[in-house]
This record gives C-alpha cells, structure tokens and sequence, in this order.
C-alpha cells in the first residue's frame, strides 16, 4: 500500500515506546539515507555531523551498517572502524571477528557481464557502469531521458545471457547480482545471528531509503523496526518513516540523547 508511515522524529516519544527497555541493534543504509544522493558516487559524502552521531552510537548500542556499494568503498566511505560493514547488498561482511563473503562462484560471471556492458553501453553518454566484487551497477542519472530505456534494454539483455545473475532495480540504477536467494534481509538476519543480537532484549533497527532497502523492512516484519527514509509516499513495509539524511541524522542524535540517558 502507498502511503507515509508516521515520521520517527516528529513522534519521537511514540517511536522509543516501541523499543521499550530494549537495546537497539542499528542497521543503516548510507546512500540516500545518511549521505544525500549524488550525480556520480564518489560524490555522496556523509556529513561529519552524521560521521559523528553514528560514532556516539556505536559506544552506546551495536550498528552495522549494510548498502549496495562495494564493502571497501562504503567503508571507506563511512570512516569509522570497528563497525560492521555489509557491502553488495551484504553479499560481502566484514566486522570484528567477522569475514564472510556470499557468491565467490559468481565472481567470473559478474566478469563477464562487466565486460558485455563496457562494449554495448560504451557509446551511451552518462551511463556508468560501477563494478564491485559481487555485483555490477548501471548508473542512468546523468543519461539524457530517450537513452534509458536504450539502457535498461541492453541490462535485461545482458542478464538474460548471464543466466545464473539477477537484474534488480534501485534509484536511476539497475544492478547485476548473483541469482542467489540473498539480499540486505538475508543478511541482517545472519548478522542478528553472528552477533549474537537474536534475543528478546535486542530490538533490531533498520533505515533505509531504496527499494532494496524493502527486503530489509520485510525480514524484520514482527520482530525489529524498520524506518524508510522517504520523500513523499510510497509502497513500503517499513512502519516509520523520516524525510531525508538531514533528518535521520537528527533522529539519530536524538536516539543517542536517549540511549545514553538510560
């Protein structure tokens, strides 16, 4: 169903009612949650204001954070060690204590597709085809409006001759993936497993902004909280919502106010 879910931060006092005397477990998404969209990626900067709350907050309860980007670009991206960082859509983990890599057999078929889409979308002004280790984005934001669809064609096309990759769709991006059953869900849930947050005392925490990030909503149905960063309304399975990085980075100092008063 389309709609806004009640916002986080304007009803704060009913949005920490719903934790309870639980410990938050914080999953964040970066790109369009806590770094504003970017013509090009390399541009989508976090604010040091927000560098600084996520770092209150990792003393204060467990965060990781988990988006599509390549895991040594978001956390190089993020700049703050000792977090858990999920990178490919959390097809690639890395933590203290932790290292799991999901998909290392598809890695040549990624290659595959990675050279295909050079060749074909070579001639395309705009498109960009970002590699990461375990997945491929094709980036049509800077594409001039009659391109895209020339774009969006020859990405299905690639993914129908790569059988055993998957083609999912994001903000003026598509995306080539293992076609395993894993996404950011799957990998939250691992990650409550790994990290021994499974328990009634820890309520896990999701913010995300994409359609990718629904998968996460949809996992923690029933047992977390999940907030979509949202400008207006869409269909979601989140149940709060929060108007935009500049936002959820106040919500999330807020968040830290209140954790650390006990």
């Amino acid at each position: 169903m389309t709609h806004v879910p009640p916002s986080a931060f304007s009803e704060f006092d009913a949005f920490t009612a719903a934790i309870g005397d639980r410990i938050p477990a914080l999953f964040l998404d970066y790109d369009g949650t806590l770094a504003a969209i970017a013509p090009r990626p390399e541009l989508a900067v976090m604010p040091e204001e927000a560098r600084a709350v996520v770092r209150r907050l990792s003393a204060l309860c467990p965060v990781a954070f988990v988006s599509g980007r390549d895991l040594d670009d978001l956390a190089a991206m993020v700049a703050l060690d000792d977090l858990v960082y999920a990178g490919s859509h959390g097809f690639d983990l890395r933590g203290p204590a932790l290292r799991r890599q999901v998909g290392v057999e598809y890695v040549p078929d990624l290659d595959a597709a990675e050279r295909i889409l050079h060749d074909r979308l070579g001639g395309i002004s705009g498109a960009l085809v970002e590699r990461k280790r375990f997945a491929i984005a094709i980036h049509t934001r800077q594409v001039a409006p009659p391109e895209k669809p020339v774009v969006a064609g020859t990405v299905r096309a690639v993914a129908q001759e790569q059988a055993r990759l998957r083609v999912t769709g994001g903000k003026e991006l598509f995306e080539l993936r293992p076609n395993l059953p894993w996404d950011k869900g799957r990998a939250v849930l691992a990650l409550l497993e790994t990290l021994g947050l499974e328990g009634d005392g820890t309520v896990p925490i999701y913010l995300g902004d994409d359609e990718t990030d629904e998968d996460a909503f949809r996992a923690l149905a029933g047992r977390g909280i999940g907030i979509r960063v949202m400008d207006g309304a869409a269909e979601t399975a989140a149940t709060w919502s929060l108007r935009d990085p500049v936002e959820a980075a106040a919500f999330l100092g807020r968040l830290a106010d209140w954790l650390a008063e006990g």
